[in-house]
């Protein structure tokens, strides 16, 4: 009944790489999936990539994982809430792209109308003028 979109920015909040899931899918399923590509020094992410899985696998990458730890995990891991912040230009990019999303009238939300009705290729061509 839902489509959720996840993506991958780089420094600037430019998309590096989308995927669309239906919205019952967690978050996890598909980080892998968007970093396989990627060679970042850090990845920011919020608390539902909080994962052994994850965190082992972008150690085995030198990736340094930037995702606060749950509040049930039983040994804590240290994360650097300064660069944490700057996770703000995924929520950005996500602000910018709900300006794309079908109309409420659709009768659908399935990834085929989502991208129909989305001009995708003006996702890559952001301004940057509104950005600090």
């Amino acid at each position: 009944m839902t489509t959720k979109i996840h993506a991958l920015v780089d420094a600037l909040g430019n998309p590096a790489n989308l995927m669309l899931t239906a919205g019952q899918i967690h978050d996890l399923a598909c980080a892998q999936g968007l970093i396989e590509n990627a060679d970042p020094q850090a990845l920011i992410a919020d608390k539902a990539y909080d994962a052994d899985s994850l965190i082992d696998s972008l150690a085995e990458r030198e990736i340094t994982p930037v995702i606060p730890p749950k509040s049930n995990r039983k040994t804590k891991r240290d994360c650097d809430f300064a660069l944490y912040r700057e996770r703000n230009l995924i929520e950005r990019f996500f602000n910018k792209i709900s300006t794309f999303a079908p109309s409420r009238r659709a009768t659908t939300n399935s990834p085929k109308i989502f991208s129909q009705r989305s001009n995708w290729s003006r996702l890559s061509s952001f301004s940057t003028e509104d950005r600090p």
